[in-house]
């Protein structure tokens, strides 16, 4: 099994501790799900996907709620259900998604979402009663949620621009990265996910029968199907955006550090769906969303230091990306940080 295809021990951890609060987990329910007791403290250890939705069934049949027991009234069993049925009814995935954030506002008290269009943009807010913030591993099973069902209404991955959440990051945050987004901002003053507005133009076409295939693969076709691919491109990713634009490799020299040839290195890529300039087009994007973040940093030096030769190169090249300038996502951005 490759590593994608797998989920860290540490979330399993994070399920059993609001289900079983008390003590010792529940061997008896490990060993169904195929999840070895003797490994759940191995800071490594990694489970199948499968295993971690076999568990998450368990749990969700136990507590008779499918959100892990986070929320006083939580997401009783059928609920998963009954929103997909609900929102795939509607023409647009705007209009799918809007369903879904109504159903889940109305059965939590906890989490209250909403869709929030700004001109290109569009984020998903939660809203929140309590001043305390919850903890990571509730936020993180809400948008596994949310954009597992997003992605599965349109039939494709909902590229996520960024991530901001009211906790403080968690000791661990490999597997939320590959499953959302590189871009993950901790103690923002809301929590919300933002998408580029054109996916809610998305037509919605699926059938009973296709929905009838994802509840009896879920939780586990979410958590593989619709995140970032990981292996090679992974580890490619990674290196790059450890070092400004400017030295990136050529995909000879890259091919030499990996011990690769050229061809090998094509052909491996794409057996993953990705090419090495689709790569450093992602970092890219990713280093531009981060670094618009940093009101210290002017537009301009933004610019350079993602390698564009000047600013209005780096503006065309954004609003192709992502359907809005610069200005506006900084703006959007920035307006939450500067109103507290």
């Amino acid at each position: 099994m490759s590593e994608k295809d797998t989920i860290s021990m540490q979330l399993v951890r994070e399920a059993l501790l609001q289900t079983c609060p008390a003590g010792e987990p529940d061997r008896g329910l490990l060993a169904r799900a195929g999840i070895a007791v003797e490994q759940l403290h191995l800071p490594a250890a990694r489970v199948s996907a499968d295993a971690y939705a076999r568990l998450w069934r368990l749990l969700a049949r136990r507590c008779n709620d499918e959100f892990f027991a986070m929320d006083p009234r939580g997401l009783r069993s059928g609920s998963l259900a009954f929103m997909c049925r609900a929102s795939m009814a509607q023409p647009t995935l705007g209009a799918g998604l809007e369903t879904a954030l109504g159903f889940l506002s109305l059965m939590l008290e906890d989490l209250q979402p909403g869709l929030v269009r700004q001109q290109s943009l569009a984020e998903v807010v939660i809203n929140e009663p309590r001043d305390a913030p919850r903890r990571a591993f509730t936020y993180f099973t809400f948008w596994m949620i949310v954009h597992g069902v997003a992605c599965w209404l349109a039939g494709r991955r909902i590229p996520i621009l960024a991530i901001e959440l009211r906790c403080a990051e968690p000791p661990f945050c490999d597997d939320y990265r590959v499953m959302f987004s590189e871009n993950l901002q901790f103690q923002r003053p809301r929590s919300r996910m933002i998408i580029a507005a054109d996916c809610l133009d998305v037509p919605l076409r699926r059938t009973e029968e296709e929905l009838q295939r994802f509840l009896a693969e879920a939780p586990g076709n979410i958590l593989v199907k619709y995140r970032d691919p990981a292996s090679l491109g992974r580890r490619i990713r990674h290196d790059l955006s450890q070092q400004p634009p400017s030295l990136w490799p050529d995909a000879e020299l890259l091919a030499q550090r990996l011990c690769l040839s050229a061809s090998t290195l094509r052909r491996r890529l794409a057996e993953e769906g990705q090419t090495y300039q689709g790569l450093k087009d992602s970092v890219r994007r990713e280093l531009a969303i981060a670094w618009l973040a940093t009101p210290e940093l002017a537009m301009g030096e933004v610019a350079e230091r993602l390698g564009f030769a000047d600013s209005s190169s780096f503006y065309k090249a954004f609003r192709k990306w992502f359907g809005c300038n610069p200005g506006h996502y900084r703006a959007l951005i920035l307006a939450r940080q500067c109103s507290h």
